[in-house]
């Protein structure tokens, strides 16, 4: 069975056993991850379901792609800039292509829900946060022209 994923804003077309190059994902070497974007499952001429399908992926390692030149030149003005960069990849190899995408969401969304409940109560349990008193207004500028006034009279 293959399947095509998107990860890191780049499609992929794999099947069990197949190993990718892909951007940066989290985790160590030896973790599975689950790719959980399948664009198009199929076996053959046939295509299945994509949305009942998931794709599960072993780390074997965090890698640095191969090195971009960058380089910057204006003629005649004596200006030259070069730079060097090397992309975070993570290598993948495919373990499964195969039914049961729908179980896998609902475990990280029961977690996630779980641990919400947890943090609306630390949030409740913090004490509220008193606001300072408003101070009185300011007096105007005609309310202070007159009190000097008043001073000189006596």
């Amino acid at each position: 069975m293959f399947a095509i994923v998107r990860t890191g804003g780049k499609q992929y077309r794999v099947a069990a056993g197949d190993k990718i190059a892909v951007e940066k994902l989290a985790g160590e070497a030896g973790d599975t991850v689950t790719l959980g974007d399948v664009l198009l499952a199929g076996e053959g001429d046939a295509i299945a379901d994509a949305s009942k399908v998931s794709v599960s992926a072993e780390i074997i390692a965090q890698a640095k792609s191969e090195k971009v030149i960058v380089f910057k030149k204006k003629r005649r003005h004596n200006y030259r800039r070069k730079a060097g960069h090397r992309q975070q990849m993570t290598l993948l190899r495919i373990t499964d292509v195969g039914e049961g995408a729908a179980k896998a969401p609902a475990k990280k969304a029961a977690a996630k829900t779980a641990a919400a409940p947890a943090i609306e109560a630390e949030t409740k349990a913090a004490p509220a946060k008193k606001t300072p008193a408003k101070k009185a207004p300011a007096k105007t500028a005609a309310a202070s022209k007159s009190a000097p006034a008043a001073d000189d009279a006596k």
